[in-house]
């Protein structure tokens, strides 16, 4: 019997593969996206369910299995995935009785996009044109089977669309200010202050303006002393200590696929 072999959505050995199959770069992708969606002008959505004040950790993370789930499927698989995001998504507009604007479904894909690209060249090295070219088609090809209007045909464009976002889409309301204090109460004083002190260093200027948060410059030397630690095989016993218990094996299953 022949076995139908299927493509994979993300070809081999392409850059995004790497970035989604390291717990690292996936940490801080979280990280940019946790502040961000605390910003976002439609983040009220994601209050309407209840789930994100009152699981922040698990909400975000979920969006991040998504994420890994459809880059390391084969087309068939990958598609399933999207789909199901998509009914997920419907289900709660019928609820509500209201459609998330498209605007809010593109801020989500361009912090895929954007994280992906900040996490991987502060933790690594910088990206080629070629690279980057890579994860904005990927994602594209996410937000095309989502069906999501006025998407950008190319890296070019969905730069000048993404700092269009970041300059009409963001604001800081009582639901930033909540879903801060939940990512306190959720991470403790000690995982918190790093969440910080990372987000400083990740975040687009504009989203540092919005949330009005401070340039911390302990969180470089800690970056040098992890890389350090890396290259003797001792960094995954630091970065897990600091991970919460019920998050560590999800995330420690992360590193390589």
């Amino acid at each position: 019997m022949l076995i139908k072999k299927t493509r994979p959505f993300v070809k081999t050995g392409s850059i995004v593969r790497e970035i989604w199959g390291n717990a690292d770069t996936i940490l801080f992708i979280f990280a940019g996206a946790a502040a961000e969606f605390a910003a976002n002008k439609a983040v009220d959505w994601l209050y309407y369910t209840g789930k994100l004040p009152s699981d922040p950790l698990n909400r975000l993370f979920s969006t991040v299995v998504y994420a890994r789930k459809i880059v390391f499927s084969d087309f068939d698989g990958a598609h399933s995935a999207i789909d199901q995001i998509t009914a997920i998504h419907q289900s709660v507009e019928n609820k509500r009785g209201a459609k998330i604007p498209d605007w809010a479904y593109r801020d989500v894909l361009y912090m895929l996009i954007d994280y992906s690209i900040r996490s991987y060249e502060l933790l690594e090295r910088k990206l080629t044109n070629q690279e980057k070219q890579e994860i904005f088609e990927v994602f594209q090809a996410v937000g095309s089977r989502m069906q999501i209007a006025g998407l950008p045909n190319s890296l070019a464009q969905w730069e000048q669309s993404r700092q269009a976002h970041l300059e009409n889409n963001l604001l800081n309301s009582q639901f930033t200010t909540d879903l801060y204090q939940q990512y306190r109460k959720h991470l403790g004083a000690v995982r918190y202050y790093l969440l910080r002190h990372v987000q400083s260093v990740i975040l687009p200027k504009r989203v540092l303006q919005v949330l009005k948060l401070p340039h911390y410059t302990l969180i470089r030397p800690l970056l040098l002393l992890y890389q350090f630690l890396k290259k003797l095989h001792l960094g995954h016993h630091f970065r897990n200590a600091l991970l919460p218990i019920e998050y560590r094996d999800q995330i420690v299953a992360l590193d390589g696929y």
